[in-house]
């Protein structure tokens, strides 16, 4: 199965009471939110490690800078 970003939802229309299954797979992930989830203090190690992993397999150079005060 493929790399998940966050756990998957399950949606329930409340006119027809049917479900529908919302995964969040790392793959369809736009960069821009990757690269926002990456800098964000409050994203854990495990996640910046598979966010990592996918921007080398994109082909995407991680530049890392010294954080400023």
């Amino acid at each position: 199965m493929p790399v998940k970003l966050k756990p998957s939802q399950v949606l329930i229309d409340r006119n027809t009471k049917k479900k529908s299954v919302q995964h969040f797979f790392i793959k369809s992930t736009p960069q821009q939110e990757l690269f926002e989830l990456l800098n964000n203090h409050n994203t854990k190690p495990k996640v910046k490690q598979k966010i990592t992993n996918e921007l080398t397999r994109r082909g995407i150079k991680i530049v890392w800078q010294p954080k400023t005060t």
